[in-house]
């Protein structure tokens, strides 16, 4: 014997026929914490500040850097097309 049941009813519908409870109020705070959070660091991690964060740790780091983008860029850098 084969029984088919459909039953159409939302989603809240279906957690408040199984007696569960309503969580939206819960996921709607945690999910403006959670912007709220985003959006303070979201300054953290702008190109300005990655670069003032890379180079102020070590002095040394401008020096490497230039010295790898001259080489790159120079005409007889590890950039360019050797034979």
């Amino acid at each position: 014997m084969k029984i088919n049941i459909s039953i159409d009813c939302t989603p809240e519908e279906a957690r408040q026929f199984m007696g569960l409870p309503d969580v939206q109020p819960l996921q709607q705070a945690m999910m403006k914490e959670i912007e709220t959070r985003m959006m303070a660091e979201v300054e953290r991690f702008s190109p300005e500040n990655l670069m003032k964060t890379w180079f102020s740790s070590m002095p040394q780091n401008t020096d490497w850097m230039r010295d790898v983008m001259g080489g790159m860029f120079s005409p007889g850098g590890s950039g360019g097309d050797k034979k």
